[in-house]
């Protein structure tokens, strides 16, 4: 298996780029075979999440081209099917995306529940309740979504009961397509919620009011191609910027949208931290101790769920005691055992974690639970004393690109290697 190690308690110093981002991508590549025709792709992360969402696209009878490490072409003129693969499908949890998508080209669509990160059930009601009400017939059956709109989707007005990213995202690609005028209530409002709705526009559909509690839809009868440039990763810059004050760093994160990421840049002031704020980067400096803070995460515009686990990294370094309460998922907190292993000394109830700052952690050897746990675990190695190692790191990969070059390039000491795989629990 392959792990990371990493030499910490080495000062963060100098600059990082951040990529595109990876939540807008897994929801834009899927919405291009809307088109039915060839729409180039730029700004795209180097992740497997990217990968298998292209691979799962060519199955389908698409042409998927790679331009250049950020940028793919997509041509869906000769796509034709409308059944995904568990096997592809198991990899990641944005492959429901293509329920919407497959929806929208065909008035069908068969495709496996998601796999990627578990934090407990996750429930697509919301989706399913917004397909029926563009007239789909809903069927599951050994794990298969299985949907059929044998006289084509019909506009609708739909309330969401919970604010739902993914319900949002399928109900926007089910509906572009669709006869009439459809009025979505209670959306999402993230960053990649915009681009997907601007990246649909560049395509000829009308979506209006994207970022808003209300997104309205007017159906379109036919798309097009496209040139698209995907927003910087919010996720991936924040996870910098606290490596940055974990490690007692001074970093600068280019290629970023500061405004996306002021509920991030708050928290480490309030924490102490010095934040410099320019067009489109993002400095962050960290002279003195670390203060304790509180975190509720919620949906945009609050503090992001995926930014949880690496704000606990930091949090285990604070003075004081500190708290998450996680709003979104019931349980996001499966990586606290694994920081424990550098010394943090962590509580959970429920949905609140409490954190008792220590002076510092210690190089140890853990595994990342999952994609943003795994970043978490990243931070806190770099900021420990010694050698640390962390395994499952394909959890990391598929939400980061060029990791260890990116982290080498400002200081730190990882490197990536291969061991051999631990011996079978079932053996004696």
């Amino acid at each position: 298996m392959d792990i990371f190690v990493v030499e910490g308690g080495k000062r963060l110093e100098g600059s990082i780029t951040v990529g595109g981002a990876k939540n807008a991508a897994v929801a834009i590549i899927p919405a291009a075979i809307l088109s039915g025709d060839i729409c180039r792709i730029e700004n795209l992360p180097t992740i497997s999440d990217v990968s298998v969402i292209s691979q799962i696209l060519v199955q389908l009878g698409a042409k998927v081209t790679q331009i250049s490490n950020s940028v793919i072409e997509i041509d869906s003129r000769n796509l034709t099917g409308f059944q995904v693969s568990q096997e592809l499908a198991k990899n990641m949890r944005a492959s429901y995306y293509l329920l919407g998508a497959l929806l929208g080209r065909f008035n069908r669509a068969r495709v496996p529940m998601p796999g990627g990160c578990y934090f407990g059930v996750r429930p697509i009601d919301q989706h399913l309740k917004g397909f029926e009400a563009l007239g789909a017939d809903v069927g599951l059956r050994d794990g298969v979504v299985s949907l059929n709109a044998p006289n084509g989707l019909k506009a609708n007005h739909i309330f969401m009961d919970v604010v739902s990213v993914g319900a949002t995202i399928n109900v926007m690609l089910a509906s572009v397509k669709a006869e009439g005028l459809t009025i979505i209530e209670n959306v999402a409002k993230e960053p990649h919620i915009v681009d997907l709705a601007n990246f649909l526009n560049s395509m000829g559909a009308d979506v209006r009011g994207a970022g808003t509690d209300v997104i309205k839809i007017r159906g379109v009868k036919e798309l097009h191609g496209t040139t698209y440039s995907i927003i910087p990763d919010q996720i991936e810059a924040g996870t910098y910027m606290l490596a940055a004050a974990a490690t007692g760093g001074d970093v600068t994160v280019n290629n970023i949208i500061p405004k996306h990421m002021e509920c991030i840049s708050k928290k480490l002031v309030e924490m102490g931290v010095s934040v410099y704020e320019y067009d489109d980067s993002i400095r962050i400096i960290r002279d003195g101790g670390l203060k304790a803070c509180s975190v509720i995460t919620m949906p945009h515009p609050g503090f992001p769920t995926d930014m949880q686990p690496q704000m606990a990294a930091v949090m285990a370094l604070a003075s004081g005691t500190s708290s998450i309460t996680e709003g979104v998922w019931e349980n996001r907190f499966q990586y606290i055992a694994e920081l424990v292993k550098f010394g943090a000394k962590a509580d959970v109830h429920g949905r609140v974690a409490t954190f008792s700052g220590v002076e510092q952690l210690n190089g140890a050897s853990v595994k990342a639970t999952d994609l943003r746990g795994g970043a978490a675990m990243v931070i806190a190695a770099l900021a420990a004393q010694g050698e640390s190692s962390i395994r499952e790191i394909f959890h990391i990969e598929r939400g980061y690109e060029q990791l260890i070059d990116k982290l080498v390039g400002v200081g730190a000491s990882i490197t990536r290697k291969t061991v051999p795989d631990p011996p079978d629990k079932d053996e004696k």
